[in-house]
């Protein structure tokens, strides 16, 4: 990271750790046309960027051009841009991955578990065909920290990482631990072994208010508040979606989380503005769109996501940056 990183732009929370409300919108200002991430330009761009209804006309055309079903939620400045079937009860996918954190991290809070405590990587545990890194290890048994745990399961949303959240934090205690924060209807799958689960159902109202919780600091503590959106702010994070059409930097200011399974096409998240406010949130989550056997980038709710990241971008304040947050790589050494 660049010399003139702060510690608390190093987490990628300036000062959304004390922010109990969300930062105005700017002021309008004319929108360019949504870019279609297959190159060229699609839609007119209906009304500033920074207005309700410009969100909401981009999110209407793009999610109608993907095609499925879509139960969304979008607010900015801590009001609906777009509730679309939002207590719907939908498959989380990977989504829910957020969630099993919070009870993880909720835990860790609570002096029952701590980042630094190793769990046994065994063959047996390993999800061979799943996302991640862990399964590509191959070699076991192996441990790693619960930190590095929540990392890989947040970023390359690692499939065996679930299980070792699981070996900590067990799947009836994930639930009740997300039922005493106010979300009853968020919850894990339990299965035979007690430390194993599926990830479950969510509403799209309940994981953007379980997000907004999160950036007001109302769910965990300040540090773990602090772990959390560094992780889901980090380079390493999803950049298919939402995050695809933007700058490093761009990408530094919005904390997401995508889920995919069958058919199903699922993202949440955060923007930040340049001052490092908590603005946007977006629970986003599609079924039946075309071409389900496509889990890339150029699947037709992939793309109209990458088309919503650049509105959500220009929809937030862009003033002079209060915190450093250029994006330094390294080249070994």
């Amino acid at each position: 990271m660049g010399n003139k990183l702060n510690r608390r732009a190093a987490l990628g929370l300036g000062t959304a750790a004390a922010v109990v409300g969300f930062a105005p919108a700017a002021a309008a200002t004319p929108a360019p046309a949504d870019p279609d991430p297959r190159g060229g330009i699609s839609g007119t761009g209906h009304g500033p960027a920074n207005h309700p209804s410009g969100l909401a006309d981009a999110y209407r055309r793009q999610t109608r051009k993907a095609g499925g079903t879509w139960e969304s939620v979008i607010s900015l400045a801590g009001t609906d841009v777009v509730a679309e079937r939002a207590d719907d009860l939908v498959e989380a996918y990977s989504v829910n991955k957020v969630a099993v954190a919070v009870a993880v991290l909720d835990k860790v809070d609570r002096g029952l578990i701590s980042l630094t405590q190793r769990v046994e990587v065994t063959a047996d545990i390993v999800i061979p065909t799943g996302d991640g890194i862990l399964p590509l290890d191959g070699a076991y048994p192996s441990s790693v920290t619960v930190g590095h745990v929540l990392a890989l399961l947040l970023t390359v949303s690692d499939d065996t990482a679930v299980r070792l959240c699981g070996l900590v934090c067990p799947a009836l205690e994930v639930n009740q631990i997300l039922v005493d924060k106010g979300f009853p209807k968020t919850q894990v799958v339990p299965v035979a072994n007690p430390n194993r689960f599926y990830l479950g159902k969510t509403t799209p109202r309940e994981t953007h208010n379980l997000l907004q919780a999160l950036a007001q600091g109302n769910l965990l503590t300040p540090s773990s508040t602090a772990y959390l959106l560094h992780i889901l702010r980090s380079q390493a994070a999803h950049t298919d979606g939402i995050r695809r059409e933007m700058s490093s930097d761009e990408r530094a200011r919005v904390a997401t989380k995508a889920g995919w399974f069958n058919d199903g096409r699922n993202e949440a998240g955060i923007v930040f503005d340049s001052a490092d406010h908590p603005t946007l949130i977006y629970a986003l989550f599609c079924q039946g769109a075309p071409n389900p056997d496509d889990f890339g980038g150029t699947h037709p709710a992939v793309r109209a996501r990458a088309a919503l990241g650049r509105r959500f971008l220009e929809a937030v304040p862009t003033t002079a940056l209060t915190t450093t947050t250029t994006y330094t790589p390294a080249n070994g050494g």
